[in-house]
Order: C-alpha cells, then structure tokens, then sequence
C-alpha cells in the first residue's frame, strides 16, 4: 500500500507545512536523500507544545508531542517531494527532547515519532535513531526532530 493510501487509511490530515523560524530551509535535497530541518510539536491552531518533560509533560504527552513532529516532517516531505509514495526509506532521526536533567526516558518519547513513520511507511519507516537529552530548545518547545529520507530511484 502506497505511504499516501495508507495516511487516508490511517484518518491522518498533514498540517501545512512549518514555516522557517530562521535563516535556513525547511528541507534539501542532494544525492537521493531529502534532509529534512528540525520541526517542533506544532498544533492546528499554530500553537506548539512548551514545557519540560519530566516536569510540566509526562511521557505520554512527551510522546503526543513527539507524534506532532512527525506530523509536521510528513507535511515537509510532502511539500519537498510532491507526495509521500516518492519515500522509500526513513534513513536516520534525531530526536531531542527538553527534560529535566534526570529524566531518562527520550527513547520513550521519540517512539512518538518513529510509531508514526512505521505507520505511514511500513518496516520502510523505522529508521535508524537517537533520542538525546536536551537543557533548552527554541521558544521552549518540549521536542525537536530532524530526519534523512532515501528517496525513490
């Protein structure tokens, strides 16, 4: 089943795609891979999800957050390459997480993300991945991800 049939399946409705906050591009492409920027949980309204995780988010809101940066990657992949079935791996995604200094659970979170990749692309979804730890990110967010996509011959 083609990525694109399988969001419909899924009752998934991209977002628009985030627009940069800074001097850089949402994504590039060079060599069959699409590089995609890091994207925050951005909400329907525009707004995004604040806070630390292991202290104004549980792990279970981390991982809600985590599945809204997915989204917003999806809604970056389809603007870069015109549709989702020109993907066919999720090569690497880095996930970052702002938690408390003992928090240890980002590979929790993150699954919020790489969940969603698995399903929307099948095994061709699950990439290779770190969950790091972070003191800050911008305007407070609680997840930042980035990815690297093989593309379609």
């Amino acid at each position: 089943m083609s990525a694109e049939s399988r969001l419909t399946e899924l009752g998934l409705v991209l977002p628009a795609s985030p627009k940069p906050m800074g001097n850089y591009v949402p994504w590039r492409i060079g060599g069959g891979l699409l590089f995609l920027s890091g994207v925050g949980p951005r909400q329907a309204d525009g707004s995004s999800v604040v806070g630390v995780v292991g202290d104004d988010l549980d792990v279970a809101q981390g991982y809600a957050a985590a599945r809204l940066c997915g989204l917003n990657l999806l809604a970056n992949m389809r603007d870069a390459l015109g549709s989702l079935d020109r993907v066919d791996t999720i090569l690497k995604v880095l996930g970052m997480v702002r938690g408390t200094p003992d928090f240890g659970h980002q590979p929790e979170v993150i699954n919020g993300c790489t969940d969603l990749l698995v399903d929307v692309f099948g095994e061709a979804g699950r990439p290779a991945r770190s969950a790091v730890g972070m003191g800050s990110l911008p305007r407070g967010i609680a997840v930042e991800i980035e990815a690297v996509v093989l593309l379609r011959g």
